[in-house]
């Protein structure tokens, strides 16, 4: 009993978790994540703006399609079993969201491109109608028709929430912190960084692809003075927010108090 194989595996899970307990409580004191530089900037009385900030991986704008994969998963679940049509019409409904997520992470996708694409297809059925071929054209995709079992639509949802996971876990230790009079790019899980002055660097936003800004989501972009530096170009959320402290930040320059009064006197 006590070496059997599910004996085994709980022996494996139970040592892991341990593992993982004693890395953290060795570990607490040092880590420096993006949430614990955001207490101790909010706790400095020199620094009222600031803003941190980490780039998601791309694959987060797949997000709609992690969600219809789940209601497909609960809707195969719900469905009898000797339905025919129906699993085929769900997994249709889920290519369709997953052609156009994909058409939004691939493609910078402007809202001109778009309203081009709209009227291009739009004089195509037109066309296609004025020959009477509408009909034959659309029955084209019905040998598109295919099904995935519940388990196959879990499988994409998990997958697809490890990969957001693992990204905003490397977030906690890949990070920019800016502050009006600099910027520091953390680069690990400890004091591993570079400190860059505010005249070292610009900073602009980057909402060209128009279905990425109706998720949310943009990209804040750093190039450097020292022009062998490559640009940075991060993926952000909620990105109206984040421009705007990024404004506040980059318009304002902090002074020492005890400096600045040193001075005076």
């Amino acid at each position: 009993m006590w070496t059997s194989n599910k004996m085994i595996a709980l022996y494996i899970i139970l040592g892991i978790g341990v593992v993982g307990v004693v890395a953290w409580l060795l570990l607490r004191n040092t880590l420096r994540t993006r949430v614990r530089v955001g207490k101790l900037l909010l706790e400095d009385p020199d620094v009222n703006d600031y803003l941190i900030v980490f780039g998601w991986t791309p694959k987060v704008l797949y997000v709609p399609t992690m969600a219809a994969s789940l209601v497909a998963a609960i809707l195969m679940l719900l469905s009898p079993s000797d339905a025919a049509v129906f699993p085929r019409l769900v997994g249709g409904v889920w290519f369709a969201i997953f052609l156009i997520n994909f058409l939004v992470e691939e493609y910078n996708v402007s809202i001109k491109i778009l309203l081009i694409s709209i009227v291009g297809i739009g004089f195509m059925f037109l066309w296609l109608h004025l020959l009477g071929w509408v009909g034959g054209f659309l029955r084209i995709f019905k040998h598109l028709g295919f099904s995935i079992s519940a388990t196959g639509y879990l499988l994409v949802t998990a997958i697809g929430l490890l990969t957001i996971g693992v990204s905003w876990l490397k977030g906690l230790f890949y990070y920019v912190s800016i502050t009006p009079n600099y910027m520091n790019l953390q680069e690990g899980p400890t004091e591993t960084g570079e400190q860059i002055g505010r005249e070292d660097y610009n900073t602009r936003i980057d909402t060209g692809d128009f279905l990425e800004r109706l998720f949310g989501f943009g990209r804040i972009v750093i190039t450097f003075k020292e022009k062998s530096r490559l640009p940075m170009s991060l993926l952000v959320w909620r990105v109206q927010g984040k421009a705007q402290a990024l404004e506040k930040v980059r318009g304002k320059l902090a002074v020492d108090f005890q400096q600045g009064a040193a001075s005076k006197s």
